[in-house]
């Protein structure tokens, strides 16, 4: 009789992990009450920011395509930067947090959002936005759906898309062969940190003399430095791998400072020219991620 009771309480405790298990891995979409309201639609376009007025061009541009493919549809902005934030509103211009901005969104009466993230990967800031959305889309009476469309290098497909415009569009005609290109990513404490790593293997098929490199993550600039040393390369041209050419591509790669990377080369002789010119002003780049975002909300978002 004990055991019974033991095994019961065993198949209870399984089936109550089972359904929250289930609660959980649900798409971020909330259950109503009452009469359904009409469809209303947002897209919600997330980014880490920018302070710098330059920079602010690959906004400009996502923000016109987004338009262009979703004239119907409210387009709204976040920055999950806390210090830009701060920043831009001393100087009288006020963004929202994520967080706020579905606050908003949810106060406005809008039915059905898609979160797009303007990052490049799926790293601890895309994570937040998840989180924090799936809290947003189980509240009561709230959105009818929540979709969290992904960041652009996804996968495999996506990683050497980029890759291929940026030869094609970012590359300077004149480079010659012997010449590198070195494309500055952000990289990150997170694990797909790793995705950097795999565009630097994509790149060097492409390419023998095209690498990657990253700011906070792997591979490191010193191993590219090395590298280039190695094979005698002379000449660089630094591409950011950015959505936005802001701080880290005006400092940390283009800067005078003698920690930046143009400095760091110039001082084992190989002369570096930055290209400034972020990912987003791309119309091709802006395009990929405008597929998550119709994948996001297509007809899986009527609901």
């Amino acid at each position: 009789m004990q055991r019974s009771s033991v095994v019961r309480k065993t198949l209870l405790l399984v089936m109550a992990a089972l359904v929250g298990f289930c609660l959980q891995s649900l798409p971020a979409q909330a259950g109503h009450h009452g009469k359904a309201k009409e469809a209303k639609k947002a897209i919600l376009l997330v980014t880490f920011g920018t302070s710098v007025e330059r920079a602010q061009k690959s906004f400009d541009t996502i923000d016109k395509e987004v338009k262009a493919a979703f004239p119907k549809t409210e387009i709204r902005w976040a920055y999950t930067s806390k210090i830009i934030r701060h920043k831009l509103a001393k100087k009288g211009t006020m963004i929202d947090s994520p967080e706020m901005a579905l606050a908003r969104l949810m106060d406005d009466g809008y039915t059905h959002v898609a979160v797009q993230s303007l990052h490049m990967i799926p790293g601890a800031e895309f994570h937040e936005i998840l989180a924090n959305a799936n809290l947003f889309a189980q509240m009561a009476d709230g959105f009818k759906a929540l979709r969290v469309s992904m960041p652009l290098l996804i996968n495999d497909a996506a990683m050497q898309q980029t890759l291929d415009i940026i030869k094609d569009q970012l590359v300077p005609k004149e480079r010659k062969a012997d010449e590198a290109v070195v494309l500055m990513g952000h990289g990150t404490h997170h694990t797909s940190d790793a995705i950097y790593s795999a565009m630097m293997y994509k790149a060097q098929k492409m390419d023998p003399n095209m690498y990657v490199g990253t700011v906070e993550g792997h591979p490191t600039f010193e191993e590219v430095r090395d590298a280039l040393v190695a094979k005698k390369v002379t000449k660089v041209y630094l591409i950011p791998l950015m959505t936005v050419a802001g701080d880290h591509a005006m400092n940390d790669m283009a800067g005078d400072e003698p920690d930046s990377w143009k400095s760091q080369l110039a001082a084992v002789g190989i002369k570096a020219v930055p290209v400034m010119k972020g990912l987003g002003e791309l119309k091709a780049i802006d395009a990929m991620w405008i597929d998550h975002l119709k994948m996001s909300i297509g007809p899986k978002h009527h609901h």
